[in-house]
């Protein structure tokens, strides 16, 4: 490899702010979620960076719900509203019919939409406890506020 790194004119790597603006997107897109969420009533919103500890996501979003009917309502919010606002679907997605644990894999950000009991079962938050957690600070609905 002859080209060791490559820099802009300010002399920043361009690798760097190239990354920089994926992970500014990906961290867009996992407040999104967590705002959907936040619209449906959705507890204990957590966005985790994971991206440095996984090849897996970014960021995982994780959210709880109380009933069956609240994590589907949770896991449609957020489909709608990143799919209208992001023009995004997810890749995949796992556990909507049951609707105790509902996942969403956008590729750099994966939702985790959790029933008290699973979420204490799994409790993705210890086992990424050494990864970043970012302060999920709900954006007031339009017009509120004001």
């Amino acid at each position: 490899m002859t080209e060791a790194l490559r820099l802009d004119t300010s002399g920043n790597s361009v690798d760097a702010i190239a990354t920089e603006q994926i992970d500014e997107k990906a961290l867009e897109l996992a407040t999104a979620i967590a705002n959907a969420a936040d619209d449906r009533k959705a507890e204990d919103i957590s966005i985790l960076q994971v991206g440095d500890a996984s090849y897996l996501a970014d960021y995982f979003v994780i959210a709880t719900g109380f009933t069956n009917v609240q994590v589907r309502a949770i896991a449609r919010s957020i489909e709608s509203t990143i799919e209208t606002d992001h023009g995004r679907s997810p890749l995949r997605t796992e556990g909507v019919e049951e609707g105790k644990w509902v996942i969403y894999d956008y590729g750099d950000v994966i939702a985790h939409i959790f029933q008290p009991r699973e979420r204490e079962y799994y409790d993705l938050e210890a086992f990424w406890g050494h990864v970043k957690r970012i302060e999920f600070i709900p954006t007031p609905p339009p017009g509120m506020g004001q």
